[in-house]
């Protein structure tokens, strides 16, 4: 693990963000604690999964930090109540794990975690992924609201909805329908997707699949309008099924 400290000029002027660290290495949570203090942030400490899980239910912070293997209650159970959650259920989740395999990443991510750190990191790193986490949930400043063939989304308020019907998206759930809905008919490759909804994270193309197929089922009838683009990715209809353009 590399835990040098950040030098003092890369500290940032960010506003007062509350992150929660769940992690049961106490040197580490110490040090991660300590820079990210230093970059502004409010910090809270939980060293097993139960603790972890009723401070974010307590007092939901703005972006959790979730190491996977914890006692009492493991990393990706944490996840699953988190996200079963009214209060948590769109709390960014960056996962922090020893473990780099397949499984564990497709998982962490069905479960709703929108980034992925495999230890050893170097804590520069992670504090750019919390940025640019941060920097992918405020999104772009442009339009709010975005409708097309009945799908609403609402940046502002952070909502979905479907011919009234309000969805539970995660927050990677969210930024990939936007992405579709911002450019109707336009094909996304996989890794444009992955880098609008996910960032930066070393992750597998079927990563997307999975989220794709969470959000068409959670779109209900609508999920017929994410169309699978064979040998490229996926886009959004233009028009409803049937259809034609004028």
């Amino acid at each position: 693990m590399t835990l040098a400290t950040i030098p003092p000029g890369l500290t940032a002027t960010m506003a007062q963000s509350r992150i929660l660290i769940i992690e049961d290495e106490r040197a580490l949570t110490k040090v991660l604690a300590y820079n990210l203090q230093r970059e502004g942030y409010e910090v809270t400490v939980a060293h097993d999964g139960q603790e972890g899980l009723h401070k974010a239910l307590t007092s939901p912070p703005d972006l959790i930090l979730l190491d996977l293997m914890l006692p009492t209650l493991d990393g990706l159970e944490v996840c699953r109540e988190l996200r079963a959650n009214d209060h948590t259920r769109h709390v960014p989740i960056l996962m922090l794990t020893a473990k780099a395999e397949e499984t564990d990443q497709i998982v962490g991510f069905s479960l709703g975690a929108d980034d992925y750190v495999t230890k050893p990191f170097s804590v520069k790193v992670l504090l750019q992924r919390i940025k640019a986490l941060q920097r992918r949930i405020e999104g772009p400043g442009d339009t709010a609201v975005i409708e097309h063939l009945g799908v609403q989304l609402d940046r502002v308020r952070h909502r979905v909805t479907v011919a009234g019907r309000e969805l539970d998206l995660t927050p990677t759930e969210f930024r990939l329908l936007e992405c579709l809905l911002r450019q109707p008919g336009r094909a996304f490759t996989r890794h444009q997707l992955m880098d609008v909804a996910i960032g930066d994270a070393i992750v597998l193309e079927r990563t997307i699949d999975v989220h794709i197929k969470t959000l068409r089922r959670k779109l209900g009838a609508a999920g017929e309008l994410i169309e699978t683009v064979r040998g490229v990715g996926y886009r959004f209809r233009e028009t409803l099924p049937g259809e034609t353009r004028d």
